[in-house]
């Protein structure tokens, strides 16, 4: 189906409507292989606006992943790289502005897509793209709530309104992102959603057909077959505030003897949090880190996801993963996705951060009510339509027709 720029575009320019309909070659720059980018990397290639390159930084090591706060090491169990065009820039982290001007300059790019702008090989390619001419696309899920020195604030102010307007587009994953590009000078013409999305047939298919084993999936945490469960699911690091889930378990738990939470991760609070349940007793179990074509069983044993994040939580993929298994959230309100994916008793329900007295009480309301849990997580399942990979892909290809169109010499 031609999209409104492409048939805006025949109207005015007739004459080269077969040219517009010729495949845009775009790049993709991102540090390394992320289990969230490669579905969206498959259905843009799968697009046949599109002729995608993804360009990563380097390939990321199990030692890396530990590092980056897993607290394990591991591969993803998860093809990262099939079904899509890719190359690695080099081998290790570092990578040298001539590598990036070099790949860029060779291979004929239409429009160059920088995944995130706070990596020294990331600014590197917007100033080679800026000195050949190629048109620079920034996604990003910075959100204005996020934490900051307030004399950085002060300074970041002038110089991001000199750099982001000069972007050709900028493409937000969410309502936050999108204030943020605004707010930094980006004009409401520049900024096209293009929502974090996540697979499909990796969580909603596989959920459903998991629904009938959801008694064994419990028993091999020891969930009891009554428990309410109300899921962790994350790396045990501070951002995520893990102590503030046990800190709400415990204070419902008290009231509402079915409340039981899973914690699903590690990191380098986790022992702090197993010696708080173990000194507390309570109705916690920890499940260790799964991979990520386990992470549906999780979802399937529990019924309710818990994400008390401070705002460094920038989005939280994990949100869209448990409503796509039909499981609605509950989120701190400095959660980049809160004001996306969760509506106050239809999708789950947003609390105050660190108040985790209001974090209780939503517990013990939501484990009263089963039937209004199961509601909720049917329509956490429909609201994700407007945050599908359809959705990403088609506001990639809206940026792209609008840069290289508006690139074009007159």
């Amino acid at each position: 189906m031609r999209s409104a720029v492409q048939a805006a575009l025949v109207e005015l320019d007739p004459d080269n409507a077969s040219s517009s309909a010729r495949r845009a070659k775009l790049a993709i720059l991102s540090t390394h292989p992320v289990q969230y980018h490669t579905h969206w990397f498959r259905a843009l290639t799968a697009s046949p606006e599109l002729d995608v390159s993804v360009l990563y930084c380097y390939q990321a090591s199990p030692k890396d992943q530990a590092q980056a706060g897993f607290g394990v090491e591991f591969d993803w169990d998860i093809p990262l790289l099939e079904g899509y065009r890719h190359t690695f820039l080099n081998s290790a982290r570092s990578v040298g502005a001539p590598q990036i001007a070099g790949a860029l300059a060779s291979r004929n790019y239409d429009v160059v897509l920088i995944n995130g702008w706070h990596y020294t090989a990331a600014w590197q390619t917007i100033f080679a793209c800026w000195k050949l001419g190629i048109p620079v696309m920034v996604r990003g899920d910075s959100q204005l709530p996020s934490p900051r020195n307030p004399l950085k604030r002060i300074l970041k102010y002038p110089a991001y309104r000199c750099f982001i307007p000069r972007f050709d587009a900028c493409l937000a994953v969410g309502e936050r992102s999108r204030d943020y590009f605004l707010h930094y000078g980006a004009s409401a013409e520049q900024v096209f959603q293009v929502p974090h999305a996540v697979q499909d047939d990796l969580f909603q298919h596989a959920a459903h057909a998991a629904q009938a084993r959801r008694p064994e999936l419990r028993s091999q945490w020891a969930l009891g077959d009554q428990a309410m469960v109300f899921l962790f699911a994350g790396k045990f690091i501070e951002k995520k505030r893990p102590m503030d889930f046990l800190h709400g378990i415990e204070a419902a738990s008290q009231q509402e003897p079915t409340i039981t939470g899973l914690m699903v991760g590690d990191g380098p609070l986790r022992t702090t949090c197993e010696q708080f349940v173990s000194s507390r007793k309570l109705p916690v179990h920890f499940a260790g880190f799964l991979n990520q074509s386990r992470m549906v069983e999780a979802y399937v044993a529990a019924d309710c996801l818990v994400l008390p994040s401070d705002g460094r939580e920038t989005w939280g993929l994990v949100v869209n993963e448990a409503m796509s298994c039909a499981r609605p959230a509950i989120v701190s309100d400095a959660v980049g996705c809160a004001p996306d994916l969760v509506r106050d008793g239809r999708t789950g329900a947003v609390f105050p951060l660190a108040d985790v007295k209001a974090l209780g009480k939503i517990l013990m309301a939501f484990a009263r009510d089963p039937t209004r849990l199961r509601v909720m997580g049917a329509g956490s399942r429909a609201g994700l339509r407007s945050h599908s990979l359809g959705a990403a892909v088609q506001g990639d290809i809206d940026a792209v027709e609008a840069v290289t169109w508006s690139s074009k010499p007159r």
